[in-house]
């Protein structure tokens, strides 16, 4: 493998010399303000904008796990929104690129297939502990739907995900690596 090639198509290929936390922190919180300008339609979405119903489901996921892997696809889900493009999961996928892990993108980029093909979806991930991770961020993302529900601000909930002992069970692997080293 050539120098700065990834050791294999998922990793984290992002090589940014000492990245810390300060900075991921702005990176990630860029990446979900824009989802307040982000309307949604009511049939689907009645409690409004995208950065509300993220910070709705990564409430939840809070809640109802203790894997932050599963609190980052959460708040991250949606991310992709805010770019123009036809697949929002795909999108937001890499966006995460040389942010989040290789599960935390996974869950990004195929948190609709149990909607679009459910089905599907479960039997090719049949006896794979992705369909628990992808089942739960699901019913999550279903629940947030709350018009009325309390929620954190984008800024604590990044924060939560950027603890020390959270942060390295979701970051990709080069930020953590490159922040101990800076």
């Amino acid at each position: 493998m050539g120098e700065g090639q990834a050791t294999h198509p998922s990793s984290c290929r992002a090589r940014r010399p000492h990245l810390v936390y300060d900075t991921i922190f702005d990176e990630v919180l860029a990446l979900l303000l824009p989802l307040e300008r982000v309307t949604q339609a009511r049939r689907y979405h009645p409690e409004g904008d995208a950065l509300f119903h993220s910070l709705q489901v990564y409430g939840l996921a809070r809640q109802a796990s203790e894997d932050p892997a599963l609190w980052a696809a959460a708040l991250l889900h949606d991310v992709g929104k805010a770019a123009v493009c036809s697949c929002h999961a795909e999108q937001g996928a890499a966006m995460l690129e040389g942010i989040a892990d290789d599960r935390v993108r996974w869950l990004v980029a195929h948190h609709l297939e149990l909607l679009h093909a459910p089905r599907e979806c479960r039997a090719l991930l049949r006896g794979d502990s992705r369909l628990t991770d992808l089942e739960a961020l699901r019913a999550w993302d279903l629940a947030g739907r709350q018009p009325q529900a309390a929620v954190v601000s984008a800024e604590r909930a990044v924060g939560e995900i950027l603890e020390p002992g959270v942060a390295e069970q979701w970051l990709c692997e080069v930020a953590t690596v490159e922040d101990a080293e800076g």
